[in-house]
């Protein structure tokens, strides 16, 4: 049987505001077990990004707890968070993140370089980025001179390098035409039977179709 590698228990967001606290999420409870792919639907506003990077410790809670592998995240500092993200988590965003001055490599390359502190010399990088359909001619392109799906796939990639046990899609399609989006998530497929836990926000029917499970937010709940 699967352990639980996500649990939130009662996690609330408040964003104070001049014009009035805002509450992004409200009492979320839920637990996400290894090797899952789980998808997250709701309308626009109504939590679903939030939650995904509370997941991805790039905010904290305002209440509530967060467990990690069975580790509270609230618990941690800023440092040991960071040492979170780099090893046990991999995030793909939906317009690429990617950095515009570093080649398609060099992007990949990055959070591997900040986890191990040297470039690297294993030949990962490289063999990432061939998985992905990206070849030695196109990883030394800037984002620029790249499609949207050859910036998804390098995405993807670096979210990779450093073989994070989770990985975390925001709408990892939604800039993205038909076809190459079936490709997209065909990757993200073969990563799942792979045994990788997948949590992926979508506004996409048909692309939350892939996943084992499908969690609706409204109004910062579960619905």
């Amino acid at each position: 049987m699967s352990s639980p590698v996500i649990e939130l228990e009662d996690v609330m967001k408040i964003y104070p505001l001049p014009s009035g606290d805002v509450t992004a999420l409200s009492g979320i409870s839920l637990t996400i077990n290894e090797g899952e792919f789980v998808a997250i639907m709701g309308p626009s506003g109504s939590g679903k990004s939030t939650l995904l990077n509370q997941i991805g410790c790039l905010d904290r809670p305002t209440s509530g707890n967060l467990f990690l592998a069975g580790k509270n995240t609230r618990e941690m500092d800023d440092r040991e968070l960071t040492s979170l993200r780099l090893s046990s988590i991999g995030y793909i965003f939906q317009k690429f993140n990617l950095i515009p001055l570093l080649s398609a490599y060099e992007n990949v390359e990055y959070p591997y370089i900040m986890k191990h502190r040297k470039n690297d010399d294993t030949g990962r990088v490289r063999d990432l980025l061939a998985q992905v359909g990206i070849d030695e001619g196109l990883s030394a392109h800037k984002p620029s001179e790249l499609s949207g799906g050859q910036q998804q796939r390098i995405a993807i990639a670096r979210a990779l390098v450093n073989d994070p046990a989770i990985l975390l899609c925001d709408e990892p399609t939604g800039n993205l035409d038909s076809k190459t989006s079936l490709q997209i998530m065909e990757i993200l497929e073969d990563l799942h039977r792979r045994g990788r836990t997948l949590i992926m926000v979508t506004h996409n029917p048909e692309t939350a179709d892939y996943a084992d499970r499908t969690i609706t937010i409204r109004d910062g709940r579960v619905a």
